[in-house]
């Protein structure tokens, strides 16, 4: 009962919430794209994520400079079904889905995550890579 109820306390959070929302549609996100599409300051970001992470929600990878979230693999029937119905809610709150606009405008855009993940082997202008 007392993980139930530390779920249900990250959950009562907007800007975890906000978080969720993104990795649940963007699968993999680094620190800074939630800051860009959030207007989250870093630190702000990383406690969040930081709680989310000790409930079992999101995981983290290094990957070079970049540290990618991204939803934890949930084996708890009961926290799986609440993502799923999550997700459901999330696609039907209005400011939810400005967040996911914004997401977008940032893949289009070039985000952290696309350097690190996507085309790691590539240097994009302003963009150092390391190996």
């Amino acid at each position: 009962m007392v993980e139930l109820a530390n779920l249900f306390k990250a959950l009562s959070d907007e800007s975890r919430l906000r978080i969720l929302n993104l990795l649940v549609h963007s699968s993999e996100l680094c620190v800074c794209d939630i800051q860009r599409i959030l207007g989250f300051s870093q630190p702000k970001v990383s406690r969040h994520l930081t709680y989310l992470k000790n409930v079992g929600l999101v995981k983290n990878e290094r990957k070079g400079m970049w540290v990618i979230y991204s939803l934890a693999n949930i084996e708890d029937e009961t926290t799986e079904r609440l993502m799923k119905e999550l997700k459901d809610i999330f696609d039907l709150n209005k400011e939810l889905k400005n967040d996911l606009v914004e997401l977008n405008k940032a893949i289009k855009l070039g985000m952290c995550t696309t350097y690190c993940v996507i085309y790691p082997e590539k240097k994009f202008k302003g963009v150092r890579s390391k190996k």
